[in-house]
C-alpha cells in the first residue's frame, strides 16, 4: 500500500491559518496595543453588522409593506439572530479592549 502525504491533511487548515494570521501578527508586533486595536475592530464590525440588519429589516418593511404573519415572523427572527451576533461581537471586542488596557497599564 502506498502512503499518502501529510500535506493533504494540512490543506483544509490553510484558510484558518490565513484568517488567524492577521490578529496574531497584530498582537505579536504591537503587544497589548494590538489587542486594543483588534478589540476596536471587532466592536466596529459588531456595530456595522447590527446596523445592516436593522437596515435590511426596515427596507423589507418599507418596500414590501405589511406582510403576512409568517413572513413577519421570519423577518423578525432574522433580525434577532443578526442583532444577537452583533452584540456578541461587541462584547468580545469590549473584552479584548479591557484585556489590552489591563495588560498595557499593569503588565507593561
Amino acid at each position: 500500500m502506498r502512503r499518502q502525504s501529510e500535506i493533504l491533511l494540512l490543506l483544509p487548515l490553510l484558510p484558518i491559518f490565513l484568517i488567524g494570521m492577521f490578529p496574531m501578527l497584530l498582537i505579536g508586533l504591537l503587544g497589548f496595543f494590538g489587542l486594543i486595536i483588534f478589540g476596536v475592530l471587532l466592536v466596529s464590525v459588531g456595530l456595522s453588522s447590527g446596523l445592516e440588519a436593522h437596515g435590511d429589516f426596515n427596507e423589507e418593511v418599507i418596500v414590501h409593506g405589511y406582510a403576512k404573519a409568517s413572513e413577519r415572523a421570519t423577518q423578525v427572527s432574522n433580525l434577532h439572530v443578526a442583532t444577537r451576533f452583533a452584540a456578541l461581537l461587541e462584547v468580545a471586542g469590549a473584552v479584548l479592549i479591557a484585556a489590552g488596557g489591563v495588560g498595557f497599564f499593569y503588565l507593561a
